[in-house]
C-alpha cells in the first residue's frame, strides 16, 4: 500500500468516527495520516477540525443536566461557523463529518430529556431535536419533531423554517415554499440561514447575498426576492385578526422609518415584504381595489426597482 492510499484510508477511517460520534478515535487516525504525510491540506484541515470540538467538548462535565450539555453543543455549532469564516478553506467531506458528530452528540443528551410525556410538550425542545435528526440526515423523524414544534408553537418562525426545510429535503416543495413564507413574514431574523439544507432555500440566500446583501439585512430581503422570484409562491387567506395585525405592523413600520431612517436598512425590505402580502390578500379575495393602487404607489416610492420588477 503507497502513502497516499494509506493517508486516503486514514482519512476516511477519522470520519466514520466522527459521524458515530468519536472524535477521540478520529484524532488518533488523522495524527497517523499527518505523520505519513505532513503536507497534506486535506489532513491538517480534519486536524484542525477536530481539535476545535474536543477542545469545546472537554468543557461539557462542568454541565450537570442532559439537556444542558445539549444546549450547550448547540451554541458552539454557532461559534463553529465564526470559526470557519476565520479559517477561509473548507473540505466538504469533512464539514458532513463534523456535522454529524456534532447533532449525534447533542441529539444523545437531548433524548434522556424525553423520559416522560410531558416533555414532548416542550416546543423549544422538539425544535431542537429535530435540527438534530435533521442534521444527521433522518429527515422522517426531523419531520415528526418540528411538525409536534409547530404544533405547540404555531407562530415560532424559527421552527417553521426548519420544517420547511425538511419538508423541501423530503421534495415536498409546495409545502415548503408556504413554510418558508411563513416563517421569513413571522420573524426573517429568528431563520438562521446557515442551517437551511434544501436548494430552494439556498439557490434564494445565495442569490440575495450576490446582490451585496449581509448579516440581518439578507434576512429580510429574502422574502422580497422570493416573492419576486416565484419561490414563495404558495399562499393563504389571511383570517380577519391577522389582516389587523398586518395593517398595524405596515403603519408601524412606515411611521418608524420617517422618524429614524437609520432603521431602513432592515425595516425598508420588511415593509416592502407586508406590502406584498396585502396586495396578495386584497386581489386574492378580489376586493379593495383602491387599497391595492395605495399600496402600489407606497411601493413604487419607497423602492422603483423593486417596484418595476413587481409589476413586471
Amino acid at each position: 500500500m503507497n502513502a497516499e492510499t494509506g493517508v486516503e484510508r486514514l482519512l476516511q477511517q477519522a470520519y466514520t468516527d466522527l459521524k458515530e460520534a468519536d472524535a477521540v478515535s478520529a484524532r488518533k487516525h488523522l495524527e497517523e495520516a499527518l505523520r505519513q504525510d505532513f503536507g497534506n491540506p486535506e489532513v491538517k484541515y480534519s486536524l484542525m477540525c477536530v481539535k476545535w470540538w474536543l477542545d469545546r467538548m472537554g468543557s461539557i462535565d462542568q454541565f450537570r443536566e442532559p439537556y444542558d450539555k445539549a444546549g450547550y453543543i448547540m451554541s458552539q455549532w454557532k461559534a463553529w461557523y465564526s470559526f470557519l469564516d476565520r479559517v477561509g478553506e473548507a473540505y466538504d467531506s469533512c464539514q458532513y463529518a463534523v456535522k454529524h458528530y456534532v447533532f449525534n452528540s447533542a441529539l444523545r443528551y437531548f433524548e434522556e430529556t424525553l423520559g416522560d410525556r410531558t416533555s414532548r410538550l416542550d416546543p423549544g425542545l422538539m425544535l431542537q431535536i429535530g435540527r438534530c435528526y435533521k442534521g444527521v440526515g433522518n429527515y422522517e423523524e426531523a419531520l415528526k419533531c418540528l411538525e409536534q414544534s409547530v404544533k405547540l408553537s404555531r407562530e415560532d418562525g424559527e421552527a417553521l423554517a426548519e420544517l420547511a426545510d425538511v419538508n423541501a429535503l423530503l421534495m415536498e416543495n409546495r409545502v415548503a415554499k408556504a413554510l418558508f413564507r411563513e416563517a421569513f413574514f413571522l420573524d426573517a431574523q429568528k431563520v438562521d440561514l446557515r442551517d437551511m439544507e434544501s436548494e430552494v432555500i439556498v439557490r434564494l440566500r445565495d442569490h440575495v447575498a450576490a446582490l451585496g446583501y449581509r448579516g440581518p439585512e439578507l434576512a429580510e430581503w429574502i422574502p422580497v426576492y422570493g416573492s419576486l422570484m416565484g419561490v414563495f409562491s404558495v399562499k393563504r387567506e389571511l383570517r380577519p385578526v391577522e389582516l389587523g395585525r398586518l395593517k398595524q405592523s405596515i403603519f408601524s413600520l412606515e411611521n418608524d422609518i420617517r422618524s429614524n431612517p437609520s432603521v431602513s436598512a432592515l425595516f425598508k425590505p420588511r415593509l416592502i415584504n407586508r406590502y406584498f402580502w396585502l396586495i396578495d390578500y386584497c386581489e386574492n379575495i378580489q376586493a379593495y381595489s383602491n387599497l391595492v393602487e395605495d399600496t402600489r404607489l407606497k411601493l413604487k416610492l419607497i423602492d422603483k426597482a423593486i417596484f418595476d420588477q413587481y409589476v413586471r
